[in-house]
């Protein structure tokens, strides 16, 4: 027979907001789980019926229920329901790289060639000194998440 949670206390307040954060807007289906997670943990369900109504782990509303409880009397609750940073290397290039990509992507290419290439614009990065090194994929992924691309500047004339 599965454990029952200890129940979620969500003031009357607490509540309405995450119904309308639920409802209403623009967000992520992490953040949106989260929040039904806490609605239904406040009724009262079991773990194991929140879990397979919602889709998810019971680990899961656990760590939710856990955070809920540990951080709500410092910050809103809608930030309980934000993902936390996650651990990894942290970006090297910033909007300052990214910037200067899309600039000289859009500038002349230099005397004898008709076009930038990925691997001349790395060079470029590196020959005036917006950064120590840069890879032709990073300036690629940078190119495209900036939607441009070398040299489109001349293929809608």
């Amino acid at each position: 027979m599965a454990k029952k949670q200890s129940a979620v206390q969500l003031t009357p307040a607490e509540r309405h907001e995450l119904e309308m954060f639920v409802t209403r807007g623009k967000k992520s289906a992490r953040e949106i789980t989260r929040a039904r997670t806490l609605l239904l943990a406040q009724d009262g369900r079991r773990v194991t019926d929140i879990a397979q109504t919602l889709g998810v782990s019971r680990g899961t509303i656990y760590n939710v229920v856990k955070r809920y409880k540990r951080k709500k009397t410092r910050i809103p609750l809608v930030e309980v329901l934000k993902d936390e940073p996650r651990s990894g290397r942290p970006f090297k290039l910033g909007t300052r790289v990214e910037a200067k990509v899309t600039m000289l992507a859009c500038s002349d290419p230099p005397a004898g060639r008709s076009r930038w290439t990925l691997h001349l614009l790395a060079d470029k990065l590196v020959t005036l000194g917006v950064t120590d090194s840069i890879s032709h994929e990073s300036v690629r992924q940078l190119l495209k998440k900036t939607a441009s691309s070398p040299g489109s500047r001349n293929s809608g004339a």
